[in-house]
This record gives C-alpha cells, sequence and structure tokens, in this order.
C-alpha cells in the first residue's frame, strides 16, 4: 500500500557530538532547524489550526527544552503543540494519546536512543495509530530528528562501533517502526563520521539503501518513494544492490570485513531522488 502522508527524516543537531567522532564540518550555506522544515511543509496545507504532537521517548526532554520546542514550532506556524508523555507500554495504550495523534497533522520523534524508543512503542496501539494515519491522509507528517529518524523505517540500527576495519559483530541491526522498508537511516553522518558503519549495515542486508544524513540536513519523502533534500548539508545514499564480492558471511570475528561494489550518491539541497528505484533525477523533479 502506497502512504499518502510525508516523511522527514533528519540528521540531527541537537547533540553537540561524542568524543572522539567528531570531525571538522565547514558549512557554506545557511542551517535549516528542523522547525523550519516541517515549518515549510505545514504552511502549504490550507488550515486555520496546524496541530504537531511531539513524542520524546528516545530521551528526557527538560522543561525548558519542551518549551524551546513549544515556542519554536509556534513560530513557524503550528498553533498547538504539545508532547505525548510515553515512558512504557501501558503509556502507548492510552485512548487520549491515541485520540491525539488522530486529530493532529504532524508527529515528530525527538533525538536520544533509537533502541528504547521502538522498544516502548512497537507493536502499540500508539504507533498503529501513527501508521494508520500516515498512510490514510495526505495532509500528515511524520519527522524524526538523529535517534527519531533512525527509528522510522523496518530495519534500523540499534548500535555499531567505530573503527579503523569493520569486523563481525560491531553492529547491531533490529527492527524499527516499519514505515518505510527497505533503507536502512544514519543520523549525524558527515560530523560522527559513520559512514563505514552504514556500509557494514548495508552489506549485512544489500537489499536496503543506506541514507545518511548530516545534520541540519533532511529527506522529506512522500509516496514512500520520491525523495527531496533539504538543508545545509548532504545526504549520502549506499546502494548495496550491486554488491560482487564480500567475505562479510563466513568471516571470523578476527578477520576484516570486505566489500566489492558499494554504489554512493551525494544529494544536497534541492536535488530528487526515487529510493524504489535507486535513480537520481536530475532536470526537473517529481511534483513531491
Amino acid at each position: 500500500m502506497i502512504p499518502k502522508g510525508k516523511l522527514i527524516i533528519i540528521g540531527g543537531h541537537e547533540d553537540k557530538g561524542v568524543p572522539g567522532e567528531s570531525l571538522a564540518v565547514h558549512k557554506k550555506k545557511d542551517s535549516k532547524t528542523h522547525f523550519e522544515i516541517l515549518g515549510m511543509l505545514i504552511s502549504k496545507i490550507p488550515r486555520a489550526h496546524h496541530v504537531i504532537e511531539i513524542i520524546a521517548s528516545a530521551s528526557s526532554i527538560p522543561k525548558e527544552m519542551e518549551a524551546r520546542y513549544i515556542n519554536a514550532y509556534k513560530e513557524e506556524g503550528f498553533t498547538h503543540v504539545a508532547f505525548i508523555k510515553v515512558e512504557n507500554k501501558e503509556d502507548a495504550r492510552n485512548p487520549e494519546s491515541i485520540k491525539r495523534i488522530q486529530s493532529a497533522h504532524a508527529v515528530f520523534f525527538s533525538g536520544g536512543d533509537q533502541k528504547k524508543l521502538v522498544s516502548i512503542l512497537a507493536n502499540t496501539p500508539l504507533l498503529a495509530a501513527i501508521n494508520n494515519k500516515y498512510h490514510a491522509d495526505k495532509n500528515f507528517i511524520v519527522g524524526g530528528t538523529s535517534a527519531g529518524a533512525m527509528a522510522i523505517p523496518e530495519t534500523i540500527i540499534i548500535r555499531g562501533v567505530i573503527g579503523e576495519a569493520l569486523y563481525k559483530g560491531q553492529i547491531k541491526i533490529g527492527k524499527g517502526f516499519d514505515l518505510i522498508n527497505r533503507v536502512i537511516v544514519d543520523t549525524h553522518f558527515i560530523k560522527r563520521g559513520r559512514f563505514a558503519r552504514l556500509a557494514h549495515a548495508v552489506a549485512l542486508n544489500p537489499t536496503c539503501l543506506g541514507i545518511g544524513l548530516g545534520e541540519d540536513t533532511a529527506l522529506v519523502i512522500t509516496e514512500g518513494n520520491q525523495a527531496e533534500c533539504i538543508g545545509s548539508g548532504m545526504v549520502i545514499l549506499i546502494d548495496g544492490s550491486k554488491i560482487s564480492a564480500t567475505n562479510i558471511d563466513e568471516v571470523k570475528p578476527s578477520t576484516p570485513i570486505v566489500v566489492e561494489n558499494l554504489i554512493v550518491s551525494i544529494l544536497a539541497e534541492g536535488s530528487h531522488y526515487l529510493l524504489k528505484d535507486r535513480k537520481l533525477i536530475l532536470g526537473k523533479p517529481p511534483e513531491i
């Protein structure tokens, strides 16, 4: 079933990085926050009121951060901004929270820990309500930044070591929200030097397209296929469908993994890509 709504996966920016993993990043363009990106899309929907519900189960959001989120989203045109508190499975079965999702125009997952986020929301009525509305409502937007973006696909990176070489067991793959399939998302991609981690994940799941999101950068995905890059950074795509040789299936833990013929593409603001066709669109973009 082709979803009618839109997904926005954002590379993050709130986190300042992990010591030892960061690279120096120099930008030539003004960055766009996820508030602005969602505001750009919501402004195109003709309504008197726009409602966004924020789910921060992946991390603990202090009160001052909640106020900052609310003020920022209101500046971008959302008339109602609220947090849905989901700390356990029982919270995710709350009928009032489900009703709020059904009335919302956008749902946003904040950053933190994607494993925690999925463990709380997987197989719950709240996630089912989000999924149903995303597939049925052309004006509904599901967004996520950092861990919130990583949790959105069917297949996700739960954890992964960044090292000088790839070794068996250094990465753990799990099941996410399944709002989109055949992709794996990684975030803070340039800042934290995560190319090898995503390449490892794709080598293990060659039917999945790896999407590496730079900070202040997003993909807006329509119909589960048409992707537009927005933001000041770049998106790195890693396609494993043409892998011709690898030792990843039989390698020993002490032997480095090798992979031949990964296909890498680079997207920047305004570029478009068809995820299912694995095709960059040049010239006039499709209507999305």
